[in-house]
């Protein structure tokens, strides 16, 4: 008899993070692992450490981003649209940055 065995580490909760995918028991979202690693070319090992969760825990999120590409892939661009919006709008309201 074949068992299947899962592993649920990764969880939707409608009040947390707008209900997307995170790592069970936290506010960590499979998109901060994606981008940790995609962009700040980040190791498992260190996006664990740096996060303070578990190096299985971290595969899981990059085992469902790989399962779900394209929905955490259309998340990530969001983010990133939202994040230069607010850039440019605090750019041209002339105010100083907190980073000079």
């Amino acid at each position: 008899m074949e068992v299947v065995e899962s592993i649920n580490l990764i969880t939707r909760k409608p009040g947390v993070r707008g209900g997307r995918p995170c790592i069970r028991g936290t506010g960590l979202k499979v998109s901060d692992i994606v981008m940790a690693m995609r962009y700040h070319d980040r190791s498992p090992k260190q996006v664990s450490e740096g996060y303070q969760v578990s190096l299985s825990e971290v595969y899981a999120a990059l085992s469902y981003y790989h399962a779900h590409k394209r929905e955490i892939d259309d998340d990530i661009d969001d983010q990133i649209a939202k994040a230069r919006k607010l850039r440019d709008e605090h750019l041209a309201s002339g105010k100083p940055s907190l980073l000079s």
